[in-house]
């Protein structure tokens, strides 16, 4: 009877142990899927970004959970302000989170960049960016995107751009300059799970934006004489 019992406890043991093998297996070719199809439309020079027309912002938190600002977040103000004062792109499509009346993403990302001197007529907001596939999906489906430059942090990129490839869209990534700060291995450690579940969403569970909405194309105002003067030389030579 005892015999019995071990070699059933061996037998589900033996098949816990295959299941979690094939499941690690499974999330690092998940992850090296993803990388190894992105890697290279990745910039890590702000101004080799692009160019484009269309630059995307992602949304996140200003603060962080300690009360101080969010590093990510400004990161990710400063590179999109200075990529349309570089004239690497025209138009920035502000997407984000908007929960409550007290947590509005695309808002604070729109007033941070009126400071830093962005017109109100060079960007757009999209306030049901509830995830990195949401925004990318009602970039396409509601605001008309069809090519842009993706701005975020370089541990974010990858997913980004493999969700707008699955989604039919041309892009590139442009890396926001980073620095070490506390926790940051969490995020990336955390971005490893969120790209193996990215496989999933996309070709196991046929994931859907949460909310779309009637199509908006993108209104992108041409740059004043000004600009045009100042961007000349930039035009030619990223040509």
């Amino acid at each position: 009877m005892r015999a019995v019992v071990w070699n059933s406890f061996k037998i589900v043991l033996m098949s816990l142990g295959s299941v979690l093998l094939l499941a690690a297996v499974l999330f690092v070719a998940a992850n090296l899927w993803v990388l190894g199809q992105t890697y290279s439309r990745i910039e890590r020079e702000l101004p080799l970004c692009g160019p484009d027309r269309v630059g995307i912002v992602f949304g996140t938190s200003h603060w962080t959970r300690s009360g101080l600002r969010n590093p990510h977040f400004d990161a990710r103000i400063h590179a999109a302000s200075r990529l349309i004062r570089l004239g690497r792109i025209e138009h920035l499509l502000l997407s984000g989170d908007n929960r409550t009346r007290y947590y509005n993403e695309p808002v604070t990302m729109w007033r941070d960049l009126r400071a830093q001197s962005v017109r109100d007529r060079d960007m757009t907001l999209d306030y049901a960016g509830f995830s990195t596939f949401d925004t990318l999906a009602r970039a396409r489906d509601v605001f008309g995107v069809e090519r842009a430059l993706l701005i975020t942090q370089v541990w974010h990129l990858p997913r980004a751009l493999f969700i707008a490839d699955a989604l039919g869209l041309e892009v590139s990534g442009c890396a926001t300059p980073e620095r070490q700060v506390t926790g940051l291995w969490r995020l990336r450690a955390r971005e490893w799970v969120a790209r193996a579940a990215t496989v999933g969403d996309l070709y196991v569970w046929g994931r859907e934006p949460y909310f779309l909405g009637p199509l908006e194309p993108l209104q992108i105002a041409p740059p004043t004489w000004q600009q045009w003067l100042e961007l000349e030389p930039k035009r030619e030579y990223a040509n």
